[in-house]
């Protein structure tokens, strides 16, 4: 079984997943120490893998920024927001594997429409 989730950020799911309809997030990953156990509340940072919905007219790299600042802004400290792009290194694909969770998927109704 996995260990907790930090506190923070499971207090904050129902606000994260409004920052995902919000920026047309429809699947957030959380990885490393606050998925892990590990969350050090002086040192450590969020870590995230974000796939993004397609959205007409609307820019990927205004919606990644304006994402990730969101969530900086409600969780207090640094985070660091990957797309769900293969990863090349093969250290770092490793250690993400090992940690990820799923934390938001886009409900089926929303996802559709």
């Amino acid at each position: 079984m996995a260990p907790p989730l930090e506190p923070r950020l499971a207090a904050q799911r129902i606000a994260i997943a409004g920052l995902c309809q919000t920026h047309g997030v429809a699947a957030l990953d959380v990885f490393g120490s606050a998925a892990d156990g590990r969350f050090d509340p002086e040192r450590s940072d969020y870590d995230f893998i974000a796939r993004f919905a397609p959205r007409e007219g609307d820019s990927l790299a205004r919606r990644y920024v304006a994402f990730s600042e969101a969530l900086e802004a409600l969780l207090g400290r640094h985070v660091d927001v990957m797309t769900d792009h293969p990863i090349a290194n093969p250290y770092l694909r490793a250690a993400v594997a090992a940690s990820r969770r799923e934390f938001y998927v886009e409900p089926a109704a929303q996802a559709s429409a």
